[in-house]
């Protein structure tokens, strides 16, 4: 079966783009075949997210611990490494085992396959063939279930640092600590994803919104840090550590877990 046949994307009934309400999330498509991501790739980009694609399980566990994206879309019928085991390794690695996945698969064996996807941790499962519209509403709605849940924890705490979200304000004690809007936005993602290797490249795209392909200068990160460091002190800012050739990580007082 041909991708076009396997993604259904003539089928009658097929929702306009214009009645889909969605934000701007930063997406993993992975497929072996590469026309598949050359179809999908363009749909999910008119619905305001950004695409990256990986023809293979391996590629796909680089690509998630590089650029850190907001969710992972995987077919499960790949060579070598299938959707099921980059699922397990997903899960198996804190660095990435809070990534939400949607695996998507044409197998005859539809509901065994269905059953092993959840039990391995993938938290929606489509399949083939499919309208990509239907595609589209599942993975947003399991990045809202996401986004939900964070919005739930408003203050984050840390090592005596009390930080309000929605204020946008840090507390270290009673006193008040002035950042930037950039040096506030990081240590909110720090926080956030505590104990996991963040690169760079995956901070100028979060925080600063660049596109790396346009813009990919790790010195920005580097002084942002060095500032933000300074204004925590010695006690909260030592957390922030450099991982020699992978990034930076927010250490938790039990030693990152």
């Amino acid at each position: 079966m041909t991708a076009a046949r396997c993604y259904n994307w003539m089928r009658p009934g097929v929702i306009a783009m214009s009645e889909v309400v969605s934000l701007r999330y930063k997406m993993l498509l992975v497929d072996d075949e590469p026309d598949a991501c050359r179809l999908l790739k363009p749909f999910l980009e008119k619905a305001g997210h950004t695409v990256l694609t990986s023809n293979s399980g391996r590629e796909a566990l680089l690509a998630a611990l590089d650029s850190q994206p907001d969710i992972v879309i995987a077919d499960v019928q790949m060579p070598g490494m299938d959707g099921f085991e980059l699922c397990r390794r997903l899960r198996a690695d804190r660095r990435t085992a809070a990534i939400p996945l949607v695996l998507v698969s044409g197998s005859s064996k539809a509901e065994v396959d269905q059953l092993e996807g959840f039990h391995l941790g993938a938290d929606d499962y489509v399949l083939k063939p499919f309208v990509p519209s239907l595609l589209l509403a599942k993975v947003e709605a399991v990045l809202r279930r996401y986004a939900t849940a964070a919005e739930v924890e408003e203050v984050l705490k840390a090592d005596g640092a009390v930080l309000d979200v929605q204020a946008r304000t840090v507390k270290l004690g009673k006193n008040r600590v002035s950042l930037t809007r950039k040096e506030f936005d990081l240590l909110t993602l720090f926080l956030r994803k505590r104990g996991r290797v963040l690169t760079s490249k995956f901070l100028l795209e979060s925080v600063w919104g660049y596109d790396l392909a346009d813009y990919n200068n790790p010195h920005t990160v580097t002084v942002h840090l060095s500032s933000l460091r300074q204004k925590l002190g010695p006690r909260l800012g030592r957390r922030i550590v450099t991982v020699p050739g992978s990034g930076y990580r927010f250490e938790a007082e039990d030693g990152g877990r």
